[in-house]
């Protein structure tokens, strides 16, 4: 059976909160056929009441999808794509964080990080490649963060997952070029979401408090950060731009200016200047 296509097809992971709410919230009002992938399976309220709302302007549909199981993704990505007979684009924000020192988290909770924040980036790239190849064009924006580029102190396996991402990005963005298919890490600093409540803070294993006081002064300077974060609203500009632009970047980074200009005093600067000039603000 032939399948209408509907034109500016995006799918969002990580949609039910937080950035990736966000994306899917503002592609919708902006004509895209939105839908919004998460372990809930959470739509636009419009969408909810009104069905297959996907269509309806600003409203979106969601669906179950837990980016950490491959058969799950394969399965939802496969149903959009026989749904809309198309898949234009893939926004993948979904993500969550841990905190402690690299000494005592626990391999298990590192184990599960990198399985959604870099596996789970991975396992929708590959599911949605063959569309696109097919189609000989395509967008895929992987949210990464301004901590795939500077480490952060007891975030360090947060802060490994996104450079792990900043690196798959860019070796992709080589291999499908060819096909049409442009990649775009999305870099954001802080943003005021849930991200901060829902993160784990694993320091169970640090009996003897070795980073107890540390990691209290680098964590709470970390969480006043992004509860004073800016707008998602501001993620969710960039994220249009980039699927609306002719020529998308390979790295574009979204937050207050002095988080950005950070990505580029560490470049410019001798590591050691870098490192000290960093220190206060990251809690060290």
């Amino acid at each position: 059976m032939a399948h209408a296509v509907a034109e500016r097809v995006v799918l969002v992971t990580g949609a039910s909160a937080g950035l990736g709410r966000a994306c899917a919230d503002r592609l919708a009002a902006a004509g895209w056929t939105v839908t919004g992938a998460s372990r809930r399976g959470t739509g636009s309220s419009a969408a909810a009441a009104g069905g297959s709302a996907a269509r309806s302007g600003s409203a979106w549909a969601g669906i179950v999808m837990n980016v950490d199981d491959e058969n799950a993704v394969r399965a939802g990505v496969a149903e959009v794509a026989r749904q809309y007979g198309r898949i234009d684009a893939v926004v993948a924000a979904a993500g969550w964080g841990v905190a402690g020192a690299a000494e005592f988290t626990s391999i298990d909770d590192a184990q599960a990080l990198f399985d959604t924040n870099f596996w789970g980036c991975v396992r929708v790239v590959q599911a949605v490649l063959p569309h696109m190849r097919r189609q000989r064009s395509g967008r895929i924006v992987l949210v990464s963060s301004i901590a795939g580029v500077i480490g952060i102190p007891f975030q360090a396996y947060y802060s490994a997952s996104k450079f792990a991402l900043e690196g798959f990005g860019e070796s992709l963005a080589y291999e499908v070029a060819p096909f049409g298919i442009a990649v775009t890490l999305l870099q954001p600093g802080n943003f005021a979401t849930d991200f901060t409540a829902s993160r784990r803070i694993d320091t169970v294993a640090d009996t003897g408090g070795v980073y107890a006081a540390a990691a209290a002064k680098a964590i709470g300077v970390m969480e006043r950060d992004e509860v004073n974060g800016a707008s998602p609203g501001q993620v969710a500009v960039a994220v249009q731009r980039v699927l609306e632009s002719g020529r998308p970047p390979r790295r574009l980074s979204v937050g207050k200016t002095m988080e950005r200009a950070g990505l580029m005093t560490k470049r410019l600067l001798p590591f050691r200047l870098f490192e000290a000039a960093a220190k206060p603000s990251l809690g060290v």
